[in-house]
């Protein structure tokens, strides 16, 4: 897989790959590794080991003597490392000399300069140990032109760097898997209705409001609106939503989500770039540009390594020089101290966890505009809602039904649904909606009136039939019996709307009615609790219905009568206590409160994904949305962490090894076995890192 596409979104760590994919690496490390045996083979060292242990081999080749196992001799054997190594270097070592040059040029050295002075200074002194040896011997004396080179040190150094690299970018082309599935989402063809027929063309052909037909179970190919049909289409890869959803005429669909069971016929409102797949994946690809402030923190910390690492390889070279060392023992201790201070697991530990959490983030529903945003999420102490459509539905609910002590609960709503039938009011809507669940069949009304003020007046049944709030029966003289005085008082402190119902003059009952709040708010709110953050309410409404609410939702605090202009002016108040404070409104109203905010979250946004005010858009109007973006928050902090103590951490015992501190105890860190460490913490980054996405928020 081509990891060019990571490059752009993972910033500097990952982006040190530019232009590379794991099949190069994959087939340099296969051709290095080749070369390598050979060179190997006939190091110096590798003869010392063998002679060392004398008889427990078979005798080998030409060279062998005494039992002692050797590798054959021939004319040219000696250059045999010289020649393999420099093909190792340029071929295997190439891409990290290219990568130096990116890195130099660009004024940020980095792992690839590191990687690039080490073998280069590994290549060049064996260069030099190989021709002045040629200088003092005939190179057909005993075969030993490369007795001091560092051949094999250079080759398996490239090796297992080039190892290194392929598994950690096998393991990084999987970080944004998720996201590129999200491209294939489309369908490659549309069934497209122009003139009374049908036809069948290709994703690119189609214009918009263009009538497209989607049969059962296949794909919706762009955003649209219902024409005609009803349907359950599954929105779960692009909105998190499990269950399928239900859909009909004039409704919104949305690019790459599957149909149900009915044939559905939609208007097509957004083409290419224009449509929501397409904005969600720009919004991951810029949240993914965007840099955290542990991104920040750990580039400014691989910065300090190089320089720590070049300096230190410096010092060590001099150092070992001016004990009286052998000039091929200094180098390489150069050489093993550039390679473990290598800071490419640094580079790489913070932007892949952040790409894979932006990743993540889009397929549960929720999407990152600002990295910065979910960094804070983990931060906050406390959640700022806006009531109306966020803790409710924004719409009116019947709440309870009352009778008088002769009349049923029934015939109070049936008379006040039959009254309200043809209102548009939203009151009136939610009694006829309450009626219709009860089963409840509505009466006409004739010679409807509307009173102005009170309520409505009509004949039902050749009866007179009224409903309104209080000022009706204030109106008629009817008093509100002892039975339901009570209960309707409670009702009127909790804000909730009161309908009388009154049939020949006759009180029948009552309705009380208020902003239906939300299941999921009672779960949101709890959630939060559990996670330590603190739950706050905003609302333009009156004491009573703030009140009734937060008591409702067990939320810890609640403002009331807060003009749209004034809702910022709250945030700073409960910021000014000390408070990190996560603001939740629709993104239109709330924009000023959203930017002030800690944390701006625009809750219920469907479709619309460019809001500016919010760090974090919620496409659902579900506030458990809210405790799941805190969680993946501290998910990603703590992955963050744990990658930059593997990281860093092998470096406090490493470097010291590396330079020769135990040289005298005879404990010394090779650079072979260097690049084996720090390949290896790479890896396990890498790997720590995709482990994230198996995570459940």
């Amino acid at each position: 897989m081509d990891h060019t596409a990571h490059d752009t979104s993972t910033s500097q760590g990952v982006g040190k790959h530019a232009g590379h994919s794991t099949a190069m690496f994959f087939r340099k490390f296969w051709v290095s590794l080749l070369l390598t045996i050979p060179v190997v083979l006939y190091a110096d060292v590798t003869q010392r080991i063998f002679s060392a242990i004398g008889g427990s081999l078979p005798a080998g080749g030409q060279g062998a003597s005494g039992g002692k196992w050797s590798p054959p001799d021939f004319p040219g054997s000696a250059y045999m490392p010289l020649v393999f190594g420099s093909i190792v270097f340029f071929y295997g070592g190439f891409v990290f000399l290219a990568g130096a040059w990116r890195e130099i040029r660009g004024r940020l050295p980095g792992m690839m300069t590191l990687i690039s002075i080490a073998i280069s200074a590994a290549y060049f002194w064996s260069l030099y140990a190989v021709f002045t040896r040629l200088l003092r011997q005939p190179a057909d004396s005993g075969g030993q032109a490369g007795a001091e080179a560092l051949f094999w040190e250079l080759t398996t150094l490239i090796t297992i760097m080039l190892l290194g690299h392929w598994l950690e970018m096998r393991a990084v082309s999987g970080a944004q898997g998720a996201l590129k599935e999200l491209s294939k989402l489309l369908p490659d063809t549309a069934e497209v209705i122009r003139s009374g027929k049908t036809e069948t063309v290709s994703l690119s052909e189609l214009r918009e409001n263009d009538t497209v037909l989607v049969r059962p179970g296949a794909k919706i190919p762009a955003d649209g609106a219902i024409a005609d049909g009803e349907s359950d289409v599954n929105e779960s890869m692009v909105t998190g939503e499990s269950k399928p959803v239900s859909k009909k005429k004039n409704d919104q669909v949305i690019a790459g989500t599957i149909n149900g069971d009915g044939a559905l016929k939609i208007r097509v409102t957004n083409i290419g770039e224009k449509t929501f797949l397409a904005g969600v994946m720009r919004l991951v690809a810029e949240a993914q540009s965007s840099k955290s402030r542990l991104q920040m923190l750990s580039d400014r910390a691989a910065l300090y390594l190089t320089i720590i690492a070049i300096t230190g390889g410096i010092v060590t070279l001099i150092a070992w020089l001016a004990a009286g060392a052998e000039v091929g023992f200094a180098v390489a201790r150069l050489v093993a101290v550039l390679v473990i201070a290598c800071p490419h697991a640094l580079g790489l530990a913070v932007p892949l966890v952040a790409s894979i959490s932006t990743t993540k983030a889009a397929q549960n529903g929720f999407l990152v505009r600002q990295r910065l945003a979910l960094e804070a999420a983990r931060t906050i102490d406390a959640v700022l809602f806006d009531k109306t459509g966020t803790l409710t539905k924004g719409e009116f609910g019947v709440q309870a039904v009352w009778s008088t002590d002769s009349h049923s609960e029934d015939e109070v709503l049936e008379l006040a649904a039959s009254l309200d039938a043809l209102s548009e009011h939203p009151i009136a809507k939610a009694v006829v909606l309450k009626a219709k669940e009860q089963g409840l069949t509505l009466k006409r009304a004739e010679k409807f009136e509307a009173l102005k003020g009170r309520g409505v007046k009509a004949l039902i049944e050749d009866e007179e039939a009224m409903a309104g709030g209080p000022a009706l029966l204030e109106s008629i003289g009817i008093s509100i019996p002892g039975e339901l005085s009570g209960q309707i008082q409670d009702a009127s402190i909790k804000g909730q709307t009161i309908i009388f119902a009154v049939k020949n003059r006759t009180l029948l009952g009552a309705i009380a009615l208020a902003d239906i709040i939300r299941e999921e708010s009672r779960e949101a709110v709890r959630a939060l609790k559990d996670a330590g953050v603190k739950s706050a309410m905003i609302t333009g409404d009156s004491e009573d219905v703030a009140k009734w609410v937060s008591l409702e939702l067990d939320i810890d605090e609640y403002f009331a009568r807060v003009l749209p202009h004034q809702k910022s002016e709250k945030v700073k108040e409960l910021q000014a206590r000390g408070l990190k404070i996560a603001m939740v409104g629709d993104g239109i109203n709330d924009a000023p409160a959203l930017t002030q905010a800690d944390l701006g979250i625009a809750i219920g946004a469907g479709t619309n994904v460019a809001i500016e005010s919010a760090g974090i858009i919620l496409v659902r109007n579900d506030p458990r949305d809210i405790e799941k973006i805190v969680k993946l928050s501290r998910m990603t902090y703590a992955k963050m962490i744990q990658n930059l103590f593997w990281a860093t951490g092998y470096n406090v015992v490493a470097l010291p090894l590396a330079a020769g501190v135990l040289a005298f105890k005879g404990i010394l860190l090779e650079p072979a076995l260097a690049a084996v460490l720090m390949s290896a913490s790479t890896i396990i980054v890498a790997i720590n890192a995709v482990l994230l996405r198996r995570q459940k928020i």
